[in-house]
């Protein structure tokens, strides 16, 4: 217990060390890009004296070494400072963006762990049959297909042709005018599950399934990969056989057996995809016009809004360093490994 105390310490520091690397070269590039902040404040048509008086507001006229310490001070208050496009607090318009994403993100892992670990689990068992080689085939079209080009498919096919999911947005129209939204944890569907408002409940679910779909393609092709690679190695060791000769069900030598010592890698996976697709929603957010983080980092580069894209970033980087520290420990907690 001491050891694994220590190993988490060390990796705790180690990821402190690594967000703080990254707001350092995060500041540093935002001030040498040849851009200037002041002129986008102080607005397109701003004299030389207004945009003077923006970049002593901004602080940029001091140097670069006061401006960092200013930064990072602000930043251990939670102030990210404020959006050059809105001129609203960065951490409100982050507050605002991140449920929608986490509740798209959370949907998701949840699908690709209840497919791809059954789809593993028979992959391996089913080796080198069609089973096999189907479960291949889609872990490896899941994870090599454009997620921009799977977004405009399913909103081709159950949207023109079918006509059975909505096209984008996260509620339609007529029930966000007509029914109030409850805002308890910012997920529309938690929310409007326990609140009791089915209606809300049913129209967010159904514009979430599309988008979800799209996101979950790939960390179901890892999932199954994963643990089918993992089981392969495990099924021939001698404890299966064992359990085998003791008459037990090939059922409870799969699922309890088996799997149970091949979760470690699996949950690896899993801990790292949703760091991944946490900030990679840009693209489905955009074409299923979901009012998530990913969608506000696009508004935020084309706009060239540093605030906003530094304050994107080091969630993005407290996000992996979070996910990578609970990995570490679902890892370091399997009596096999030594730490």
């Amino acid at each position: 217990m001491v050891a694994l105390r220590s190993y988490i310490l060390k990796r705790l520091l180690l990821g402190i060390l690594v967000l703080f690397g990254v707001i350092t070269i995060t500041f540093v590039i935002t001030r040498i890009i040849p851009s200037d902040p002041a002129a986008k404040w102080a607005g397109p048509r701003a004299t030389p004296e207004q945009i003077e008086a923006a970049r002593i507001e901004l602080g940029l006229d001091e140097p670069l070494y006061v401006q960092y310490g200013k930064y990072i001070h602000d930043l251990v208050k939670g102030d990210f400072g404020h959006s050059l496009r809105s001129r609203q607090p960065v951490s409100a318009e982050l507050k605002a963006h991140i449920p929608a994403t986490i509740e798209l993100v959370l949907l998701s892992t949840v699908i690709a762990i209840l497919l791809g670990i059954p789809l593993g689990i028979y992959s391996a068992k089913r080796k080198d049959q069609w089973l096999d080689h189907f479960s291949r085939f889609f872990s490896i079209g899941a994870v090599s297909l454009p997620t921009f080009w799977v977004a405009l498919f399913l909103q081709m096919i159950f949207y023109n042709i079918l006509g059975i999911l909505p096209l984008g947005g996260r509620v339609s129209t007529e029930v966000a005018l007509l029914y109030t939204l409850p805002n308890i944890t910012g997920m529309l569907i938690f929310d409007s599950l326990i609140t009791g408002n089915f209606v809300v409940f049913w129209d967010a679910l159904l514009h979430i399934i599309l988008p979800c779909i799209t996101i979950a393609l790939y960390p179901i092709g890892l999932v199954a990969r994963m643990t089918r690679s993992a089981l392969l190695e495990i099924l021939n060791e001698e404890y299966i056989t064992a359990a085998r000769s003791y008459g037990l069900s090939e059922r409870i030598v799969l699922w309890i057996y088996a799997l149970k010592n091949s979760l470690g890698p699996t949950a690896t996976v899993v801990t790292l995809s949703i760091g991944y697709t946490l900030v990679n929603t840009f693209l489905v957010e955009s074409i299923f016009s979901w009012p998530g983080i990913g969608r506000y980092i696009a508004d935020s580069v084309v706009s060239l809004d540093y605030p906003a894209i530094m304050g994107v970033t080091i969630f993005s980087a407290c996000s992996y360093v979070l996910l990578n520290l609970i990995a570490d420990i679902i890892i370091a907690l399997d009596p096999r490994i030594r730490i």
